[in-house]
C-alpha cells in the first residue's frame, strides 16, 4: 500500500464537509483538512473524521492555501479533493497499481461528475481533473482555479493518467443568485490574475467558464474569443474544454458561422475528440441554412471514435442528430431508425423525438 494523503481545503462548509469526509474514512489514508476562516460549524464537523485540521489565513489566494495543505501531509503522494466533492467510487488496489506504473513527473486524473442546474445543458458533464501527485513534484498555481504545476517550471504540460477515483461535485448548485454571487467571486480574482498575465489564455477561459455556467452567454463569448486569440497549448486539457464550449456559446449568440470560421482551419487539432466532433456536426446543423450532409459526416466520424471512457460516450447524442438531420434532409424512416439507436443509448431526448418522427410518418402515411 502506497501512503497517500488527502488534502482539503474550506471554509464555511457546514452543508457539505461531512458527505465529503466519510466516504474518505473507509480508506487508510492520512485526512488534511486545513479551514480558510469559517465562522460556522465546519471545523467541528470535520473533527469527527480528522485530528489533522489547521487554520490558514485567507489572502486570496486559493494556490496559497493548497500548498500549505500539501505542506502539512506526511506522505509524499497527495490526493487532493474540495469539500463540494462526494467521493463516489474508489478502487484502492488499481489506485495503488497506477502510481507504481506511472514515472514521479506525471499526475493522476480522477473522473468528476459536476451538477448544475443551468438551463439550456444537461444536470451534470464529466471531466477528468488532475488530482494526485507527488508533492516534491508538484505545486498550485494562480490565484483561483489553481492549476498543478511543475515545482520547478510551473509547466502545466505534463504526463497524465487515469486512476480509479470517482467523486460528484455540486458546485454549481443553487438559486440563480447564489450561482451568480459565487461566479462575481471567482472572476474578481481572475481579473487580478489577468492583470499580472494579460497573455495566459487559461484565465480569459476560467472568466468565460464563470459566465457560460450561469448561462450569460454573450459575456462567455467575449472571453473564450480573448483566450483562443491567445497561443494555446493542445496538450492542456482545459483547451479541449473550451473548443466544445466555446462552440456551444457561439450557437447560442447566434454566431454559428462565425464559429466554423473559426474552427474549420484548426479542425484537425481537436478532430480526434468524440465531444469535439459532436460539437462540429452541431455547428453544420445551426448554420443558415442547415447543412445536414456535413453534419452528418461529423456524427458518423464521432461514432467511429473510440471515447475516452463509457460515462463519456456520446454515440447517444451522435445517433439523436444523425435522426434529426435526415428529418431535415426529409427521410423520415431513416430519422426513425437513428432515433431508436439513440433512445436504446439512453438519450433523454430520443424518444420524445421518436414519438414526433412517428407521428409524422403516420400523417403522411410512411408507415
Amino acid at each position: 500500500m502506497i501512503p497517500i494523503s488527502v488534502c482539503i481545503i474550506g471554509k464555511n462548509e457546514e452543508k457539505n464537509i461531512e458527505k465529503c469526509l466519510e466516504p474518505l474514512t473507509h480508506y487508510p489514508f492520512e485526512i488534511i483538512y486545513v479551514d480558510t476562516g469559517s465562522t460556522d460549524r465546519t471545523k467541528e464537523l470535520a473533527a469527527k473524521y480528522t485530528d489533522n485540521i489547521y487554520d490558514f489565513e485567507w489572502i486570496g489566494d486559493f494556490s496559497a492555501a493548497r500548498n500549505f495543505s500539501l505542506k502539512k501531509a506526511s506522505h509524499n503522494y497527495v490526493l487532493v479533493i474540495d469539500c463540494d466533492e462526494y467521493l463516489t467510487d474508489l478502487d484502492l488496489d488499481g489506485l495503488c497499481e497506477a502510481i507504481e506504473t506511472h514515472p514521479r513527473g506525471s499526475v493522476g486524473q480522477i473522473l468528476r461528475k459536476s451538477f448544475s442546474d443551468t438551463q439550456y445543458r444537461k444536470d451534470y458533464s464529466l471531466e477528468r481533473v488532475d488530482r494526485l501527485f507527488h508533492k516534491r513534484s508538484f505545486h498550485y498555481i494562480y490565484l483561483i482555479h489553481e492549476q498543478v504545476a511543475d515545482i520547478k517550471t510551473d509547466r502545466t504540460d505534463y504526463e497524465r493518467y487515469d486512476i480509479p477515483v470517482e467523486v460528484d461535485h455540486v458546485g454549481y448548485v443553487g438559486t440563480n443568485d447564489e450561482k451568480r454571487l459565487k461566479a462575481e467571486r471567482n472572476n474578481a480574482l481572475l481579473f487580478k490574475e489577468i492583470e499580472r498575465k494579460p497573455e495566459e489564455p487559461y484565465f480569459y477561459f476560467q472568466v468565460a467558464q464563470s459566465y457560460n455556467l450561469i448561462d450569460d452567454y454573450e459575456n462567455a463569448y467575449i472571453y473564450y474569443k480573448k483566450a483562443f486569440e491567445l497561443p494555446l497549448l493542445l496538450q492542456n486539457e482545459w483547451v479541449h474544454v473550451m473548443a466544445n464550449n466555446f462552440i456551444n456559446v457561439m450557437v447560442q449568440t447566434g454566431r454559428a458561422a462565425e464559429a466554423l470560421e473559426l474552427y474549420v482551419p484548426v479542425y484537425n487539432d481537436y478532430a480526434h475528440s468524440q465531444q469535439f466532433l459532436c460539437s462540429m456536426g452541431a455547428l453544420y446543423l445551426n448554420q443558415d441554412p442547415p447543412q445536414p450532409l456535413k453534419a452528418v459526416m461529423e456524427f458518423v466520424k464521432a461514432l467511429q471514435c473510440t471515447p475516452d471512457s463509457e460515462s463519456e460516450d456520446y454515440s447517444g447524442m451522435a445517433f439523436f442528430s444523425i435522426g434529426f438531420a435526415n428529418e431535415l434532409l426529409g427521410n423520415l424512416p431513416a430519422a426513425a431508425s437513428f432515433l431508436v439507436k439513440s433512445a436504446e443509448k439512453g438519450y433523454p431526448l430520443a424518444l420524445e423525438k421518436l414519438e414526433e418522427v412517428r407521428k409524422t410518418m403516420e400523417e403522411r402515411g410512411s408507415v
